[in-house]
């Protein structure tokens, strides 16, 4: 039987922010019900212990989120959920104290990457009391994520921006040094008990307009991990924000049929000899973060494991 290491779980296709680094949906705007995430995990329990309340959309703008949190926790999952973090002041109760709720990602360059808005110090100043509240009273880990850094190093723009969150965070903290001259883009720094910071750069969603790369190449898709949208779409990774590679629907065909169908083996048996079959897959620019560079020379070959650290703070 298939075991996958993260499994996501699209609570909405809805957003409260319209940021430049992430490509609206084109989908209907859907909530998943208490019924269908029920139904979602008793697929998926046989296949995974971990999920994260992410794909598109804004997971704290469901209403229900501390009954889906309790739920997850009644079937034994672990749940991470990534956020913009700008509604913590309506949902951030219904967090606090969830056993199922093991990692809480922010991403902070949201405020930025949304056009309009306002009172930076006041947003992290929010962000940063609710994190130091709910590690206090939990073993929650907390990745803080600037994912916004020029990868060709043409602009500060992003550095200058992200100073001033840095140093805001570096003073909450009494930090004695400064986070940008200890941190390595892709590379997580713990810089308290289970909270960590993490800056990476910028990536593109993969597209079907987008130009192919070459059509060799390694990604965990349906390896290691897979993702249901909210509609029930079941997807080979959390980057197909579209369901453009739809395997199936998990409220009509059971979830372990859909993994072994012929489509999902294409593309699992694709990657293990290094081929591409997925057409979006061709045209995914985060794929490339899968493959290395060894001695200069770039390789076709999966990274090495990560370390707990950087899977406490990486995707």
């Amino acid at each position: 039987m298939k075991k996958f290491k993260k499994f996501y779980v699209e609570l909405t296709s809805k957003c409260n922010l319209a940021c430049t680094f992430c490509p609206p949906t084109h989908r209907a705007t859907n909530y998943i019900t208490i019924e269908q995430f029920t139904h979602t995990l008793d697929e998926i329990k046989p296949h995974t212990e971990y999920i994260y309340f992410h794909v598109k959309g804004e997971p704290l703008l469901h209403p229900h989120i501390d009954q889906l949190l309790d739920i997850a926790h009644e079937k034994g999952f672990k749940v991470n959920i990534t956020s913009n973090g700008t509604l913590l002041h309506k949902a951030g109760r219904k967090l606090l104290n969830k056993p199922a709720l093991r990692q809480m990602n922010f991403s902070l360059h949201s405020f930025d990457g949304h056009v309009g808005s306002q009172d930076k110090n006041g947003y992290i100043s929010k962000v940063l009391s609710f994190v130091k509240e709910a590690v206090s009273q939990s073993g929650m880990i907390v990745s803080l994520r600037l994912w916004n850094l020029d990868p060709d190093n043409a602009t500060n723009l992003e550095r200058s921006r992200n100073r001033e969150m840095l140093e805001y965070i570096e003073k909450e903290f009494n930090l004695d040094y400064k986070i940008e001259e200890k941190i390595v883009p892709g590379k997580g720094i713990k810089i308290a008990d289970r909270i960590y910071i993490n800056m990476d750069h910028e990536f593109k969603w993969p597209d079907l307009t987008e130009e192919e790369d070459l059509s060799r190449g390694f990604c965990h898709g349906l390896r290691n991990q897979a993702g249901v949208l909210v509609d029930g779409t079941v997807i080979p990774c959390c980057l197909d924000g579209e369901g453009v590679i739809n395997l199936g629907n998990i409220h009509k065909t059971p979830f372990s049929e859909i993994i072994e169908s012929e489509r999902a083996n294409r593309i699992v048996d694709g990657f293990s000899r290094r081929e591409v079959v997925e057409e979006l897959c061709r045209k995914c620019g985060y794929r490339q973060r899968f493959n290395y560079k060894a001695n200069g020379i770039a390789s076709d070959e999966p990274q090495p494991v990560r370390s707990e650290l950087q899977e406490a703070t990486g995707l």
